[in-house]
């Protein structure tokens, strides 16, 4: 396996750069990371003007600094940060400038909320992202890459349709065998999300044969990297085909490494973990016929926030047991409450009601929600471009359905409505 080799210049993808950087502009001695150029400020669109909300784990739009111009105030020296950055990695060669200086500081220093959260689930995920990795022999560093993309909620939705702790598109995840249809999005599968994530960065290597390139094409695809380049004349380093990437791209990498530095020195920052909730240790069973989580809720007693955490990709509350085996994660200090019930009246339980024929039908034509007559409801505020179609395939619902909850006569939205989801 080659060592992940990356060149200073790689994380000052968010900045303007227009000029080819010289293949020499390459650093990891710590005295030579204050060497890395100054750039033209650009702002970008990447991932980083994306959070989440946490009580939906869906994209929300929010007020972001713009780390490209602005220099951020920090109660670490430059030359403290130097000298950690310089340490921190021996598969990376990572530089400093003013660019990636507010990305270290940005989460380190002023992300403290969401942070603490991604390194409390971290504790839950990364044993399964490294695990993985390991056997994909692929660097244990691109676990951070699903912090940038999703700040590890395995219910994650962007705007653009991408889910999960990696965010596949939905044509990407079928490629990888990940399986989506009326009751199961396995995208929101931590361990065969996480398979199919380290196949397809292998396969980006293979392809390109760097891994700055394949981290690239992760965030916006082989063909735009291909296409990069071609317009570089054929050069395949990474500066020579930086100014024909995406924006988007340019942004993404000093995202990568400011989640790096943050997680290494988040002691540094009186960062720690959140409590999340994520248990320590799991049990995994198999499930042979239809079951819904409220009756495992009502027989056995866990609760339903649990069974939904460790079973995100069944977002009908529903596990499609009798289309094939199915397998049903829960805590361990349930296991053997679990284990204690009779498997026939665990799944004839209240099955009439959870598992009706007209049940079945709704999450087939796409108009069940497991919120329907609780209460519960999350608010959609429309944006340039959005359709209904658009927002019943986000929230897995049908445009009738959304018309009938908001009492509307017509498909036209404007922008800033608001759309009511159950």
């Amino acid at each position: 396996m080659r060592k992940l080799s990356v060149i200073v210049a790689f994380v000052c993808l968010c900045a303007g750069v227009r000029a080819h950087v010289p293949d020499s502009l390459v650093f990891s001695p710590a005295d030579s990371l204050r060497a890395a150029p100054m750039f033209s400020p650009e702002r970008t669109d990447s991932l980083l003007t994306l959070w989440y909300n946490a009580n939906n784990a869906r994209v929300t739009e929010a007020p972001v600094m713009d780390l490209d111009t602005l220099r951020l105030v920090s109660q670490v020296s430059d030359d403290v940060m130097i000298d950690r950055l310089s340490r921190m990695n021996p598969y990376f060669s990572l530089p400093f400038n003013d660019i990636v200086r507010n990305y270290m500081i940005s989460y380190s220093e002023k992300r403290g909320v969401a942070m603490k959260q991604a390194m409390g689930l971290s504790e839950y995920y990364f044993p399964i992202f490294e695990e993985t990795f390991l056997r994909h022999e692929i660097p244990l560093e691109l676990k951070y890459l699903a912090v940038v993309e999703s700040m590890l909620k395995p219910t994650a939705t962007s705007r653009a349709g991408a889910k999960g702790l990696w965010q596949f598109m939905y044509r990407t995840g079928s490629r990888y065998g990940l399986v989506m249809n009326s009751y199961v999005d396995e995208r929101m599968d931590v361990e065969k999300s996480t398979e199919a994530a380290a196949r397809y960065l292998k396969d980006l290597y293979n392809m390109l044969g760097d891994w700055s390139l394949a981290v690239s094409a992760y965030n916006c695809g082989a063909g735009n990297v291909n296409k990069a380049i071609r317009r570089a004349g054929g050069k395949r380093d990474f500066w020579s085909i930086y100014p024909y990437l995406p924006r988007e791209t340019r942004g993404y990498m000093p995202a990568f490494v400011g989640m790096m530095y943050a997680f290494n020195y988040s002691g540094n920052y009186g960062l720690q973990s959140d409590q999340t909730g994520m248990p320590a240790q799991t049990d995994t069973f198999e499930v042979h016929r239809n079951l819904h989580f409220k009756q495992i809720n009502e027989k056995v007693g866990i609760p339903l926030d649990e069974l939904r955490c460790l079973n995100p990709k069944y977002y009908n509350d529903i596990i499609p047991g009798n289309s094939g085996t199915c397998t049903l994660i829960v805590p361990y200090n349930w296991t053997a409450a679990y284990m204690a019930v009779e498997p026939d009246s665990l799944y004839s339980h209240n099955a009439a009601t959870y598992l009706s024929e007209q049940v079945i039908k709704d999450v087939e034509q796409g108009t069940y929600s497991t919120g329907a007559g609780t209460g519960a409801k999350t608010v959609y505020i429309v944006k340039s471009g959005d359709t209904l179609s658009h927002i019943a395939r986000r929230y897995h619902t049908s445009v009738k359905q959304l018309m009938a909850w908001n009492h509307l006569h017509s498909d036209r939205l404007k922008i800033g409505q608001r759309i009511s989801v159950y």
